[in-house]
């Protein structure tokens, strides 16, 4: 036994070194995106690691999801073909939807139909090695266990939230409602059924044991970035470059967020902080567009802190970097939830550790990893006083030492959250399936 166990790790450490073996990954998620369609963008950064190693990668996508900046046209077809980078998409023909009423839910029913029905199609007459449920819902979990049973292929469930835990607790459905009881049920199969469940929420081992999970299913893969979006050469004009430029010249500490202005990332209290801020030359800057950007832009205006509080509008994403560069310290906050005690990975998060920026985190969840990689201050959420007192305490901080708070934090997204290392470990995952310790 001690020698089978010694021969197969062996083999496993030649494969991964090599990368003798190929797989056909079949990625079924419902919002997948791409660098051309905007988010979501990790089922793509995966893939299109996977492909560089030799396999061969089919993402499966409705081609509606409100997420995309960019969504695919079908011309009226059913199904359509794309490859991006190496990587084949297959679109479903899904129709559009606002908010999260019965046309979202009609959107849902059409992916899953679409993947039934056009399996060969999606297949293409290659025999699939795994195959991954990746939709934010659990429902893509029956498909895909009908494709993993049918070719005998591996079975991996990626969780990015938990449903219906969910839309429970920031929906407020109740427990006995029909869509919630029939989440549930998936759920529980998700757990069951996989051979591996790749959760992006450190904490969530306990709960998906308690819901039919084998404890050595789990594996804690979180979200990440991509090292070379930070190491281009800057051939253009920084975004606002003559705003930060001046506002430095003036003396001022620019503390900036940045990304969507939503109920979830509790603005208010950024915005109210600068009431504490008064007198100093601390500034706290948004940028980024949302459902709540003109109602914030009022409220600045109403509470008089123009002085101490700007809006400005959204860059595009690849201009990020080059935006959080000119910054003195970074903010995150979000709403006070209890689902979070499970944990968090925003990507802002690791955009902001990335840019060697001290950060400030204003969030209450499982994980905190600016504590973590000891690359900033945390505090309570939605607290405006709290953040008033870090903000002066991180313009306090000389120079050298925040410098230093920046440097461990970009250290610690590339050891633990570049999407090489990520892509790695998920493969991994696909390899201990098929050579299993003895």
């Amino acid at each position: 036994m001690e020698g089978g166990r010694k021969g197969n790790t062996n083999r496993i450490q030649m494969i991964e070194n090599k990368g003798e073996y190929r797989m056909h990954i079949l990625y079924l998620e419902h919002y997948a995106g791409s660098d051309r369609h905007g988010m979501e963008y990790r089922p793509f950064y995966m893939a299109r690691r996977w492909v560089r190693s030799g396999d061969d990668v089919t993402i499966v996508a409705s081609s509606f999801s409100h997420m995309r900046g960019k969504n695919p046209e079908l011309g009226g077809r059913p199904y359509a073909e794309e490859w991006i980078d190496g990587v084949r998409y297959f679109w479903i023909k899904g129709p559009c939807y606002q908010g999260n009423g019965w046309g979202r839910i009609r959107n849902i029913l059409s992916y899953l139909r679409g993947v039934y029905r056009q399996q060969e199609r999606i297949l293409a007459g290659k025999k699939p090695d795994v195959v991954i449920a990746s939709s934010t819902y659990p429902l893509d979990i029956y498909p895909a266990r009908r494709i993993a049973k049918k070719y005998g292929a591996q079975l991996v469930y990626e969780m990015h939230d938990l449903w219906p835990l969910s839309p429970m607790e920031l929906g407020g459905m109740g427990k006995y409602h029909p869509f919630i009881l029939a989440m549930q049920k998936a759920e529980n199969d998700c757990y069951r059924w996989s051979d591996y469940v790749v959760s992006l929420l450190p904490k969530a081992k306990e709960h998906m044991v308690a819901h039919g999970m084998a404890a050595g299913k789990f594996v804690y893969i979180p979200n990440g970035v991509i090292r070379t979006d930070w190491g281009r050469e800057e051939t253009a004009a920084p975004p606002y470059g003559d705003y930060f430029q001046r506002a430095h010249a003036q003396g001022w500490f620019l503390i900036g967020y940045t990304g969507a202005h939503g109920v979830a990332n509790a603005l208010d209290s950024f915005v109210e902080a600068g009431k504490e801020l008064r007198g100093t030359k601390i500034r706290l800057v948004m940028v980024g567009r949302g459902p709540e950007r003109d109602r914030l832009m009022k409220k600045i205006q109403e509470l008089g802190v123009q002085e101490n509080v700007e809006a400005l509008p959204a860059v595009e994403k690849e201009q990020i970097p080059a935006l959080l560069s000119q910054f003195d310290a970074l903010y995150i906050g979000l709403q006070r939830q209890p689902l979070f005690r499970f944990g968090v990975s925003p990507n802002k998060l690791m955009d902001y550790m990335m840019a060697a920026k001290p950060v400030i985190f204003a969030v209450e969840a499982g994980n905190d990893l600016v504590a973590e990689a000891g690359c900033g201050f945390s505090i309570p959420p939605e607290d405006s006083r709290a953040l008033a007192l870090a903000a002066r305490r991180m313009a306090a901080t000389p120079l050298p030492e925040r410098e230093k708070m920046g440097e461990r934090g970009r250290a610690y997204i590339l050891q633990n959250n570049e999407y090489d290392v990520l892509s790695e470990r998920f493969r991994g995952v696909f390899l201990r399936g098929k050579f299993p310790p003895a």
